[in-house]
């Protein structure tokens, strides 16, 4: 007998070990089956998706925190005389343990939940006939309830009579495990964010008693912009603040690592009405602005101004936006540091509701597409603010309301997973040591990654301030390359002001442009790492150069400096085609070369009394005979590419010098390939 109550212990202690050695599982809503109403915002627009039933789908967005909410279903009436319902389905129908209920906003109107199988059969698993106020702000509330059947659908019935004022439903849920269901914030992980430094202040330099938002770090991390309500703005007295309307303002890095007193940008770009600065390109010689500037004042749109050569800036010229509109009185805007790519925050009809974010392309000069919607990864039924497109051109961060978080509204980072900009990684919080009580937004961060600047009410001065924070190598963008140096004439080794253009070497993709400025020649760009590039360099009156930059082995962040000097169209002058190949001891010219040389063509349809003498160069190597035969036959190759090109035969000259003229006597076969060249001199200008 002690043996068979032995035997009899140990069957029931596995079978409960099997149970609960299952895996647990936590499904939301995917679906919505019925309800009795939802909630028609003031406008009366009934397309409008905040607070409507299918806000209830899909993990809470606003649990753990409390509050209203237009990312949670809302019924027509706060106080219905009738009870309220709404039922769900979701996408595997599963034997169930618990039912949870996310209430983000005066909760406790729950009177019942019912449940239904694969066949809609319909069983009560939950009443409440005296329904009162359970003094929370916000709450899941679980119904536990083991089915022997699988569970397709729940109903939840409200009686919002007995809860005053506005009851939401943020979530619906059903679990098979019998640990209560908890809200998560969707925090990025704890090693990403160098905690060990809290959010720096950056001083009374940069901050006041008044508004400072919208940081704007250049690429360099040299320059801050920023907009700025202060009693030192050009613009009118704002009757809403009894501020003068916003304007902006810039400090530059000191070499301590702090910045200067901020100084007002002025005119063209601050005028009577408010002006706020969104971007800066990585060049640092255009500036993205909100609103078009018109001589009758400003109007909804964007506009780009250029730093002239003497650090004054341009009147803003508008951009093209294709079927541009904002339903909204503020947006935000995000340009990428090549200028191909606009990420926006405005309200538009095929929205999820208030602001989303969509993303436009460049198509020529200041023309760009129709915005297309970033999809609903990113946004939601709630206000997305502030993006910023990190340097990497995948890395995303912005800020809304519509996802768990600490505050009204918190910093998030997203990547891109793809080329069509509408697949997204899901939506990571930066945590509590960024995001606070209050607003939090507008991130900006340098190239190199090291810190981040955003806009907090928290430890503030007065209102509004700009923090800054340093981030580990785990939380920052994916590192870039910013290159940066000096365009000169090769003869007196004066600044030039000329136009750089990149591609990926064998893609021959470009991926942007820049110029160097006209008074000191200087040039900035942000380059992807391990990858090749193509650098062309034009200036007028002078012969172009066409270099490779190797970044294949870059891995991290880094800064190149590379200097290029351009040769003037002057008699006697010489240049060296640095981008013009041959198959290996032959005069088959490599199709890498067709952009170099296409540079030459234009430049000598551009000046039409050009004539030149092609020289050709070899290595040490070999006899001196077949040397001297084949750099005659390469720039035979390259005369006749010029001819079919369009240029007169009489313009240019040939000439070989075979290993006659060699640049280095190194016989290393790396070295060597130095002296295998074709060099142009100017006969005639």
């Amino acid at each position: 007998m002690q043996k068979l109550i032995y035997l009899t212990l140990f069957f029931t202690s596995f079978a409960y070990i099997q149970i609960y050695a299952q895996e647990i599982k936590v499904q939301w809503a995917s679906k919505v089956l019925g309800f009795s109403s939802q909630y028609i915002t003031p406008d009366g627009d009934t397309l409008n998706p905040q607070y409507k039933a299918i806000q209830v789908l899909g993990k809470p967005n606003k649990l753990p925190a409390a509050g209203d909410s237009p990312c949670a279903w809302r019924p027509a009436q706060d106080d219905s005389p009738t009870e309220e319902w709404i039922k769900v389905g979701f996408d595997e129908p599963m034997k169930i343990m618990q039912v949870a209920i996310a209430e983000n906003f005066n909760p406790g109107a729950v009177s019942a939940v019912y449940v239904y199988d694969r066949s809609d059969r319909e069983e009560l698993i939950y009443r409440n006939t005296n329904v009162i106020p359970i003094g929370q702000k916000s709450r899941i509330f679980s119904v536990f309830k083991k089915t022997d059947y699988e569970v397709a659908a729940v109903k939840i019935m409200l009686a919002t009579n007995r809860i005053s004022g506005s009851n939401q439903i943020d979530a619906i849920a059903i679990s098979n495990g019998l640990e209560p269901i908890e809200a998560k914030i969707n925090l990025a992980d704890k090693g990403k964010l160098n905690i060990k430094a809290k959010p720096e202040n950056l001083g009374r330099n940069i901050n006041s008693e008044y508004v400072e938002v919208a940081p704007v770090i250049a690429p360099d991390g040299k320059t801050i912009y920023f907009t700025r309500e202060h009693p030192e703005n050009m613009g009118e007295i704002d009757p809403r603040t009894g501020n003068k309307k916003q304007d902006v303002w810039y400090a530059e890095l000191l070499p301590d690592g702090s910045f200067d007193v901020a100084k007002n940008i002025g005119k063209p770009i601050n005028t009577p009405e408010h002006n706020a600065v969104f971007s800066i390109t990585a060049d640092g010689t255009k500036m993205l602005l909100n609103n078009i500037y018109t001589d009758e004042g400003l109007k909804k749109g964007l506009s780009i101004s250029t730093r002239r050569s003497d650090g004054s800036w341009s009147k803003p010229e508008p951009l093209n936006i294709k079927d541009y509109y904002n339903s909204n009185d503020n947006s935000e805007v995000c340009l990428s540091p090549d200028g191909k790519v606009l990420i926006m925050a405005v309200e538009r009809l095929d929205g999820q509701g208030g602001k989303d974010l969509y993303v436009s392309f460049n198509e020529g000069g200041y023309n760009y597409s129709r915005p297309k919607s970033l999809g609903k990864v990113v946004n939601t039924a709630a206000n997305e603010v502030s993006p910023f497109l990190a340097a990497d051109g995948v890395t995303l961060y912005f800020a809304t309301s519509g996802l768990s978080g600490y505050g009204e509204t918190d910093i998030f980072v997203t990547r891109r997973l793809d080329d069509t900009w509408q697949n997204w990684s899901e939506p990571e919080n930066l945590g509590p040591e960024i995001n606070t009580p209050r607003g939090d937004g507008y991130f900006s961060i340098p190239a190199s990654g090291d810190f981040a600047y955003f806009t907090s009410f928290a430890n503030s001065i007065g209102s509004y301030d700009i923090f800054r924070v340093p981030l580990s190598d785990k939380t920052k963008p994916k590192p870039v390359v910013l290159l940066r140096g000096k365009v000169l004439n090769d003869k007196d080794k004066l600044p030039i002001e000329a136009n750089l253009s990149f591609e990926i070497d064998i893609e021959n993709k470009s991926i942007g442009t820049t110029q160097s400025d006209k008074a000191g020649g200087n040039y900035k760009i942000v380059l992807q790492p391990e990858k090749k590039y193509i650098i062309t360099v034009e200036a007028k009156g002078f012969l172009p150069v066409v270099e490779d930059l190797d970044c294949t082995d870059i891995k991290e962040y880094k800064e190149i400096v590379k200097d290029f000097t351009l040769v003037p169209i002057e008699k006697g002058q010489t240049v060296r085609l640095n981008h013009v190949f041959f198959a290996t001891s032959t005069a088959n010219l490599l199709a890498s070369s067709k952009p170099e040389l296409d540079k030459m063509v234009k430049t000598m349809r551009e000046n039409p009394n050009m004539v030149i003498r092609l020289e050709g160069h070899t290595n040490i190597f070999g006899k001196r005979k077949d040397q001297y035969k084949l750099g005659l036959e390469r720039v035979k190759a390259v005369r006749n590419y010029f001819i079919d090109s369009g240029i007169e035969p009489q313009r240019i000259k040939i000439e070989s010098y075979g290993a006659d003229r060699p640049l280095t006597l190194d016989k290393n076969p790396q070295e060597q390939m130095k002296n295998q060249r074709v060099e142009i001199k100017i006969l005639k200008n």
